[in-house]
């Protein structure tokens, strides 16, 4: 079983965790991460492109000249793809690209995610988190103190607006809780950083 050192907002040492096995401790399925970080990528597009077909541009009622002896080739429309201002071929329409995700191939995602984490030595845990108000140098001073300057993801155990607007404006930061985490904010992020509190509740969530 995986044990972690639990560290406080100054970086200092005041405890340790064990991780369960079944969710930190496990061999992890590259294939099962791969799907899910291609399944959140695909949600997140907006899949609003679109462009006229020659049915749906403006124009082109009359055919252009007649059929047979002015040496032109034949035409039917002025709106044919061929035409300046005709219409697209195979034009792009509005269309969902996501796709659903098997739920067991979900959790081992997740879970050879969070995994990952800790074979790679980029699972901070970290006693609480406390803000007097908004101010986003606490925050700031508090990812030095740890080890973690680069891009972070912040697990909170519930939802902690003077945390979340604290940190916001922090490039390469971005804070959740137990029940928003995705594959891809995990594996995107360089540090990984759980509140004691929200670890527990990852575990029930995921046993």
């Amino acid at each position: 079983m995986p044990s972690l050192a639990v560290l406080d907002m100054t970086g200092k040492e005041v405890g340790s965790v064990e991780l369960a096995e079944s969710i930190f401790g496990i061999e992890p399925n590259t294939t099962a991460v791969h799907q899910m970080v291609v399944n959140y990528l695909a949600n997140q597009r907006q899949g609003t492109q679109s462009a006229l077909t020659r049915s749906e541009v403006s124009g082109g009622g009359r055919k252009p000249w007649r059929q047979k002896g002015t040496g032109h080739a034949r035409q039917g429309s002025t709106r044919s793809p061929q035409w300046r201002h005709g219409g697209v071929v195979f034009a792009p329409k509005p269309r969902s690209y996501g796709f659903s995700v098997n739920k067991k191939v979900k959790r081992l995602a997740m879970k050879s995610a969070l995994s990952s984490k800790v074979v790679d030595n980029d699972l901070i845990v970290l006693d609480a988190i406390k803000v007097d108000s908004y101010k986003t140098k606490t925050i700031v001073n508090m990812l030095t103190a740890i080890g973690s300057e680069k891009k972070a993801l912040i697990v909170l155990p519930e939802v902690n607006d003077m945390i979340i607007k604290s940190a916001r404006n922090i490039p390469g930061v971005k804070t959740a809780q137990v029940n928003t985490i995705n594959v891809y904010d995990i594996v995107n992020a360089d540090k990984l950083i759980i509140v004691k509190d929200a670890l527990s509740k990852i575990e029930e969530v995921y046993a």
